[in-house]
């Protein structure tokens, strides 16, 4: 029979070592995180005491190998991690993942082993926190843009230009930096660099006040004749564009768990005050209004969470994940939004104030649509990889 032909189906079902992370990382959040997020929010302070105590359960080495002092989990294990974290404090949950997914991994996957033994373990104890520097003024989704330039002088490459809106970049330690290297190759002629935040030359700009993740900082990064030691040249030259997509596939399913996680928080909270809130003699849960919107916010964020699974799995497979992180980020994303914005109409004028968390929650959303590749970028993406 045909049926007795189709393999065991794939389980969509989380590991027992996956529960078990997903568990601890959920009452660290919730003991250690949800008591001052909103305090960090509204002084825009960044969450040092926080990072500090996640270095020390292994969540700063999330994906890097043990041999380097990391915890050595999957994808799917820092999706999770990241989601969890970003469930209470959507700031923290970025600094988690560009720290992990943009930072560690292309020192894993191009650095020489030099590299890795130097900064890995420097990265999984929180010792240094890491940035991303790719974006200029003139050059976001379009990478291939970027005037920031490196050039070998003896044994130093000697990097002039300035980069922006870098998460982390006024706290970094290690910054994974683009700069070009050979302006008549186009995008092959831009070439990546691991960077110390105490190179001479290197200077942190203007810190940005911003609409959400305001416990994260992000900044001008400036570079005046910085100096950086010709062996931190990561992969090899005229590779910095391959590197750098590549990076921003694996930061998208951080992004898309971090949006997951928003998204959860805001129905979280919904479902909370629907059932504490009296209106017209009764419980606003009562209400068919607000039930369809709060199945519709649990549909789409069980959708989103099985597409970031699904990319992180694919990821750790080896297969080709960038049309599937695409996915997940965009559809993720969206859903965020859309969830914050339904959990502030359920909560109707409190939900305006800052006195309920939905109302930081609906301004960390927005963010997620638009940095590691905006939605438009997202189905370019998808497009590309569906029509070649």
């Amino acid at each position: 029979m045909f049926y007795n032909k189709i393999p065991s189906l794939m389980k969509l079902e989380l590991n027992e070592q996956q529960k078990m992370i997903q568990k601890m990382v959920r009452e660290f959040a919730e003991k250690e995180i949800a008591p001052v997020a909103a305090e960090l929010d509204k002084k825009e302070e960044y969450p040092t005491k926080i990072l500090e105590k996640m270095a020390k359960l292994g969540l700063l080495g999330t994906i890097i190998p043990n041999e380097y002092g990391g915890a050595g989990l999957d994808t799917i294990s820092y999706s999770i991690v990241v989601e969890e974290i970003s469930r209470k404090c959507a700031s923290t949950g970025v600094i988690t993942s560009v720290h992990n997914s943009l930072v560690s991994w292309p020192i894993m996957k191009y650095g020489t082993e030099e590299q890795k033994k130097k900064y890995l373990p420097m990265l999984a104890k929180g010792e240094k926190i890491g940035a991303f520097a790719g974006t200029e003024p003139n050059a976001g989704s379009d990478l291939g843009a970027m005037q920031t330039t490196a050039v070998l002088k003896g044994d130093k490459y000697i990097i002039n230009g300035n980069k922006t809106f870098i998460t982390s970049g006024p706290e970094a330690g290690i910054i994974i930096v683009f700069a070009v290297t050979d302006k008549s190759a186009g995008s092959k002629g831009i070439s990546a660099f691991i960077v110390e935040s105490n190179f001479k030359g290197y200077k942190v700009g203007s810190i940005y006040e911003k609409l959400g993740i305001n416990a994260s900082k992000t900044s001008e990064l400036i570079f005046e004749n910085m100096e950086v030691p010709k062996e931190n040249l990561l992969g090899k030259e005229g590779e910095g564009f391959k590197i750098a997509l590549s990076t921003l596939d694996g930061g998208r399913i951080g992004v898309g768990a971090q949006a997951v996680g928003i998204a959860q928080a805001a129905l979280d909270e919904s479902i909370e005050y629907a059932k504490q809130r009296q209106q017209f003699g009764k419980p606003l849960a009562q209400f068919q209004a607000i039930q369809w919107m709060i199945a519709d916010m649990a549909t789409r964020i069980e959708a989103s969470r099985y597409l970031v699974y699904n990319a992180s799995y694919q990821k750790d497979l080896g297969a080709r994940f960038s049309k599937d992180a695409a996915m997940a980020k965009l559809f993720a994303a969206e859903t965020a939004v859309e969830s914050v914005i339904k959990a502030v109409q359920i909560h109707g004028g409190y939900g305006y104030t800052k006195e309920y968390t939905v109302e930081r929650l609906f301004r960390d959303a927005k963010i997620t649509e638009i940095y590691e590749g905006t939605s438009e970028v997202q189905r370019l993406v998808i497009a590309a990889s569906l029509l070649r």
